[in-house]
C-alpha cells in the first residue's frame, strides 16, 4: 500500500482546461449544424442504394405480366411457411393483371401456424423473396 493521496490520479484544474482546448482544436467545424436538413444528393444516394428494399417494394406491386421470373416466392415473417409457384401458373389461376401482393395474400391466407384467436392477427404476413 502507499501513502500517496487519491488526487494523484485526477488532473489538475489547469490541465483539464488544456485537454478540453487540445480537443476543441482537434474537432472541426462541420459545414452544416446536427438540426440542419441533409442534402438532396443525400437522399438520391440512400434510395438508389441497393440495400434500400425499393426493388423489392417495386416487385411486389407489379402485375403477374410485368414480372420476368420463372418462379414466384413468398415467405410468412410468423410460421416461416415458404410458397413457390410459377409464374405462368399464377397467370393461369389469377389472371395477367392481378397484382404480386394480392396473390401472395391469397396463397398464404387461412394457413398460418401461429394462432392467436384474434381476427386482426391472424394469417400470414408476407415477406416477398426474389429468387
Amino acid at each position: 500500500m502507499t501513502d500517496r493521496p487519491a488526487s494523484w490520479r485526477m488532473p489538475t484544474p489547469k490541465q483539464m482546461e488544456k485537454l478540453a482546448a487540445e480537443a476543441d482544436r482537434r474537432r472541426a467545424p462541420s459545414a452544416a449544424g446536427p438540426d440542419a436538413p441533409l442534402p438532396a444528393e443525400y437522399w438520391e444516394s440512400v434510395l438508389k442504394d441497393p440495400r434500400a428494399g425499393a426493388a423489392v417494394a417495386q416487385v411486389r406491386q407489379r402485375r403477374l405480366s410485368e414480372i420476368k421470373g420463372h418462379v414466384l416466392r413468398v415467405s410468412c415473417r410468423r410460421c416461416e411457411r415458404t410458397v413457390e409457384i410459377q409464374t405462368a401458373d399464377a397467370v393461369r389461376l389469377y389472371g395477367a393483371n392481378a397484382v404480386w401482393k394480392d396473390v401472395a395474400q391469397r396463397l398464404l391466407d387461412k394457413t398460418c401456424q401461429q394462432r392467436t384467436g384474434r381476427h386482426e392477427e391472424d394469417g400470414c404476413w408476407p415477406a416477398f423473396e426474389t429468387p
